[in-house]
């Protein structure tokens, strides 16, 4: 088993969990790596960093940078679609970016509800949604590709980070007021 880590400096480093040792490092970002996410199939790895760029990465061949792809603000959170070559990137300046990472499709779509920071960012496992938390305090929850809003919530801290249930039934937030929050899914 393996660990990706997002480092200062920029790198991701890669860690053998059974022997605790540091096996691989990726170099690419300018300034702090802040999020990492992994394709369905394994294949390619995704980073976000403060140098307000996305990056891929074939852990096939661990030397190889597959594609940059740059914006206008800080990367603090990132996902992979697990149904369709989806990528979305929450920003330090509240916007969500939704783009396809397929050649042939340009689509290409900007959300904005929150009102600071997107801080975490995670796919249902089906792909249908995605989830949203801030440091406005927001947890939003958009459908995939094209970014409706089907549900919002605001809790009374930063939310920091979150988590959805492998059956997307439940979702989990950790709040900057030391508070777990569940919230069900009935759809």
């Amino acid at each position: 088993k393996t660990c990706f880590s997002c480092c200062s400096d920029g790198n991701i480093a890669v860690w053998d969990l059974h022997n605790r040792e540091l096996i691989n490092q990726f170099q690419g970002h300018t300034d702090g790596a802040s999020c990492t996410d992994i394709s369905t199939d394994g294949t390619k790895l995704w980073t976000g960093g403060l140098d307000n760029t996305v990056r891929s990465w074939d852990l096939r061949e661990p030397t190889q940078k597959l594609e940059t792809y740059e914006f206008s603000s800080q990367i603090f959170s990132l996902g992979y679609c697990p149904k369709d070559d989806w990528v979305a990137v929450g920003m330090e300046s509240c916007y969500i970016e939704l783009f396809n990472v397929n050649a042939s499709i340009t689509e290409k779509y900007q959300l904005q509800k929150h009102e600071s920071s997107v801080l975490s960012l995670k796919f249902s496992s089906g792909g249908d949604w995605f989830v949203t938390t801030g440091k406005d305090n927001q947890m939003n929850i958009w459908t995939t590709p094209h970014g409706y809003s089907i549900y919002q919530s605001v809790e009374a801290g930063s939310v920091l980070g979150c988590d959805i249930s492998d059956d997307d039934r439940f979702i989990i937030t950790g709040s900057g007021d030391k508070k777990a929050t569940l919230y069900e899914v009935m759809y």
